[in-house]
């Protein structure tokens, strides 16, 4: 087979280069195109180094193209993969840092709240670019492919505004199957099947078989609870569990931001949360984690493109979704995964407008959904309260409207029991100056949003947050990886 494949923020290197070599797994794709765009002309440049190494080691036909030429990219591509996260770490850190100021202490930042909110500010208006790219010089019925966060706003405006063919896609659903599996004390993951339906990142094992034995809530609990290590990482997510009666996929830091009752005291934040990695709940985690990664790729490049030397395996395929979408689709090797899309009666109790998470089966007909899924009314009632903060954030961000962008932050169920309404409207003005070079359907809104800023009378802090780590240094992260090795 020949195609082309186009990703979009390909200078995201390791995650680029597991996409590439998934892909490659497949034996039909041998003759495959890649076209690599990124506005970094320094880490395309790194990328595709790697990625001409690995087609060399393995002999592969495999060509593979790189440009900062978004548009020459896509032309003809018949899939389009994004993995962006426009304005960078810059961007991101004032999504942790502002917030803090008004008392909102975030793990990672990107999917609601404070953080997850602005994030998607500035990604909707590059999706749309993305997209009317993708209608104009696209191959005629492109899939646009978003591994991108915020997930369900960022899908839900290249669907509802972008009007592509878009499927989002997340590695949550088969890290939560990990999980289970290991408590339960499965010798493989195939002994676990399991229907997991919800919303991106919060999304519920709302029937799981262990070798097609039913496993109910006491049990998973008694499992969780066993486990030496999960017990003491996953509090918080247990916690829900017991309360719920099902287990959320997502981590116990990532779960703490979307529920108004972990973090929104500081003597609570540290009761619920573990400091052994960031995913566990840290304060700001996920972004000293990134800052870190940057800065060991950036030093240790020649160890990465040494090991993209080596042979590619198979058997080491990765359960990213991309690779086995495009085998299913081309191939018609059925596969069922767990895919983010408009909802349209898949689940049941959940609006129509939604971009959900739920099963699906991939064949050469595209994506089928399982429809007809009912969710437990307290994990309904949870995705609820995002949904409507979701929906209003994309419409803000469509419009530029920046009332509707503070009603949308201040209904988000975190801010609104951290925040009173005098905070949020300073907190977002705050935000959207910081962020305005990024922000350009509130340019019209700035000038005012400063005028505001310099009389408001909301009193701030400087905060470093409940559980806040500092950046290691590339010494202390060799020390480290040294006597973990050393360890086993």
């Amino acid at each position: 087979m020949s195609f082309k494949i186009a990703i979009i923020g390909a200078g995201s290197v390791g995650f680029t280069k597991k996409l590439f070599t998934d892909i490659l797994c497949v034996p039909e794709f041998r003759d495959v195109e890649f076209a690599l765009t990124d506005l970094s002309e320094h880490n395309l440049g790194m990328i595709k180094a790697i990625l001409d190494r690995v087609v060399e080691a393995n002999r592969l036909p495999t060509r593979v193209t790189a440009t900062t030429d978004r548009r020459k990219a896509l032309e003809g591509a018949r899939y389009v993969i994004s993995c962006v996260r426009v304005g960078g770490l810059e961007a991101y850190a004032d999504d942790i840092r502002i917030p803090l100021k008004y008392g909102i202490d975030q793990c990672v930042g990107d999917t609601i709240c404070a953080g997850g909110i602005l994030y998607g500010q500035r990604n909707i208006p590059v999706i749309l670019d993305f997209c009317k790219d993708i209608r104009e010089v696209a191959a005629t019925g492109a899939k646009f492919l978003n591994y991108a966060n915020p997930m369900a706003m960022n899908t839900w405006a290249a669907i509802e505004y972008g009007k592509v063919d878009t499927v989002g896609l997340c590695h949550g659903v088969q890290h939560g199957a990990e999980q289970i599996a290991e408590v339960l004390g499965a010798k493989s993951r195939n002994e676990l099947d399991y229907v997991c339906s919800g919303i991106n990142h919060q999304t519920w094992f709302i029937d799981l078989r262990l070798n097609g034995r039913k496993i109910g809530k006491d049990e998973l609990v008694a499992a969780f609870e066993a486990h030496p290590v999960y017990s003491q990482q996953e509090k918080l997510r247990i916690d829900v569990l017991k309360r719920f009666g099902v287990y959320s996929t997502e981590s116990n830091g990532h779960l703490s931001e979307y529920l108004p009752w972990y973090r929104k005291r500081p003597d609570e934040i540290t009761r619920w949360i573990d400091m052994s990695d960031w995913i566990h709940g840290e304060t700001g985690g996920y972004l000293r984690y990134s800052t870190e990664t940057r800065n060991w790729f950036e030093t240790e490049y020649p160890q990465f493109l040494e090991a993209a030397s080596k042979p590619i395996d198979p058997t080491k395929r990765s359960n990213e979704h991309a690779s086995h979408i495009l085998e299913a689709l081309e191939t018609n090797r059925v596969y069922r995964g767990h895919f983010n899309v408009k909802n349209n009666g898949v689940i049941t109790n959940l609006p129509q407008d939604a971009i959900i998470e739920s099963p699906g089966f991939v064949d050469r007909f595209g994506i089928n959904m399982a429809a007809g899924i009912t969710l437990p009314e307290a994990c309904a009632a949870t995705c609820m309260a995002s949904i409507n903060v979701q929906r209003m954030s994309v419409h803000a961000a469509i419009s530029g409207d920046i009332d509707l962008l503070k009603l949308a932050v201040l209904h988000d169920p975190l801010v609104g029991a951290v925040s009173t309404p005098e905070e949020v409207w300073q907190m977002v003005d705050e935000m959207v100056v910081a962020q305005a070079a990024w922000l350009p359907q509130y340019a019209h809104a700035i000038p005012a949003a400063k005028e505001r800023l310099s009389k408001s009378a909301v009193k701030t802090r400087e905060w470093a947050g409940a559980a806040r780590r500092n950046v290691r240094s590339i010494e202390e992260l060799r020390a480290e990886k040294a006597a973990l090795k050393q360890a086993g």
